[in-house]
């Protein structure tokens, strides 16, 4: 199949799935079916032939899913259609269904207009940045795979899924909590829902149904204007909910506001779900992104776990625990990860919203008090400073040379773009793999420090012409 590769078509091709917009240039249906029958080619030479595909919430979705089947089918694979999925339930299926393959036809909290996949060829375990770039070089080739024997059936694994995930969770019946979810209707809320009022939580719901217009805001739990009205459900007087829980648009990311309305970022979650496995099973190792807070390094290090940081991406986490045999991995925009007998290593969000659920419902505090026992470090938000696809590696390597240059006394890490440890806190500057921008964070352990740390990068960036000075969900913006 003949396309018109452009560089915004190679970018797409990103370093842990393939995500663009909606376009003649990008995605459309017949670039997903070129995209998808060069992925067969990928599984061919890896000796699959079986894999299940499920999509998301998006008005393309539905469309792409059939382009995408269509390829495999005519590829000779045995495909398993999921309908309407979350990323989570499409590995879960690679599991119960033995299928190494998967499509999740997803572009996650990107906003409306785009789309994309999160591909595997191993369970629980999707591509690599190399598999990425081999999938574009098949494209690039027009290499195909026409093989007769192709089948195609749907299967339902929304029932099996809810038991699974009910079964692994136990919570304490006399101190149930009270929950508010907002799914933003995206497709986690078909879901999360039912597990959670399964688990016997008195659970009070926002933007639960499926409505591919996004009415209210887009599906994104790192968004903190998204959680203006989760607040104001939260503390209404005749809920007054122990717990608010967010989701992404495929369900693998959470947000989280605890009783009083505050913001608790997922790196603080990692530490309780930490804490609680650290007791159970002395000694495990954590794999967390280079976002997280330094209080989980410090927690991990004075308990006897074993602290591991690496890069941000799901499968950069996913690999990582893999190889290092983890229990627990996390990312501070909303992945959480259960490894060992836990679960299958993956990030679930709906699974990380009941284990926590589980704690608080053994615990004695509320979840601000239990927050509260942790190391605490004053933290920015997730910012993003718009940076197109074809500049942003280079100016995020730019500003690394510069701030090393401008600051050669402080320590630093390059795990994943750069993180400039300063004296009481640290900055992160590094370029968004699924978005055209730069991903920035900053702690420390005040507020003064913060500001002063943000200034310091600002100074750097502002003075690139391809970085706008108009950043995002920035909580320092006026």
């Amino acid at each position: 199949m003949l396309l018109n590769i452009t560089q915004n078509f190679r970018s797409m091709f990103r370093e842990y799935d393939v995500r663009g917009r909606t376009s003649e240039e990008e995605l459309n249906n017949s670039n997903v079916g070129a995209i998808i029958a060069a992925f067969a080619v990928f599984l061919e030479r890896r000796g699959v032939s079986k894999a299940v595909v499920g999509y998301d919430s998006r008005e393309c979705s539905p469309g792409f899913y059939t382009a995408a089947i269509d390829a495999l089918v005519a590829a000779g694979l045995e495909v398993i259609g999921l309908g309407l999925s979350l990323s989570p339930v499409t590995y879960f299926a690679q599991h119960y269904l033995d299928a190494n393959g998967a499509v999740m036809i997803t572009a996650s909290h990107n906003p409306d207009g785009w789309s994309g996949f999160k591909l595997a060829y191993r369970k629980s375990l999707t591509l690599s940045k190399d598999d990425i770039q081999e999938l574009l070089k098949i494209v690039e080739s027009g290499e195909t795979l026409t093989k007769s024997g192709g089948t195609y059936r749907e299967v339902n694994v929304r029932d099996a899924y809810l038991d699974q995930l009910v079964s692994r969770v136990k919570l304490n019946p006399a101190n149930l909590p009270r929950v508010v979810i907002d799914a933003a209707n995206g497709g986690a809320g078909v879901f999360a829902y039912e597990a959670l009022h399964r688990l016997g939580c008195l659970t009070f719901q926002l933007n639960c149904d499926a409505d591919t217009s996004f009415p209210r805001y887009f599906p994104n739990p790192s968004d903190i204007k998204a959680r203006e009205l989760l607040k104001k459900t939260l503390l209404h007087p005749y809920i007054k909910a122990d717990i608010a829980i967010s989701f992404d648009g495929d369900g693998d990311r959470i947000g989280v506001l605890d009783e009083k309305g505050e913001n608790v970022w997922a790196d603080k979650l990692l530490l309780l779900l930490t804490a609680a496995r650290l007791k159970e099973k002395p000694g495990a190792t954590v794999v967390f992104d280079v976002k997280c807070t330094q209080g989980l390094a410090d927690y991990l290090n004075e308990n006897g776990g074993k602290p591991v940081m690496w890069n941000t991406g799901h499968s950069y986490i996913k690999a990582k625990m893999h190889e290092v045999g983890a229990d627990l991995g996390g990312e501070r925009s909303g992945h959480l990860y259960f490894g060992g007998e836990l679960y299958w290593g993956f990030d679930d969000a709906i699974f990380a919203a009941a284990k926590l659920l589980e704690a608080m419902s053994w615990a004695d505090k509320p979840l601000s008090g239990l927050i509260a026992d942790f190391p605490a470090y004053f933290v920015s938000s997730e910012i993003a400073a718009p940076c197109e696809d074809t500049a942003k590696y280079i100016v995020a390597d730019r500003a690394k040379a510069d701030l090393l240059a401008k600051y050669p006394d402080c320590k630093y890490s390059t795990v994943n773009g750069l993180k400039l440890y300063f004296e009481d806190g640290w900055g992160l500057v590094r370029a968004s793999s699924n978005m055209p921008e730069l991903g920035l964070v900053f702690e420390a352990k005040t507020p003064e420090k913060l500001r002063e740390y943000y200034d310091r990068f600002r100074a750097v960036l502002d003075s690139y012409p391809e970085v706008s000075r108009h950043w995002h969900n920035d909580n320092f913006a006026g």
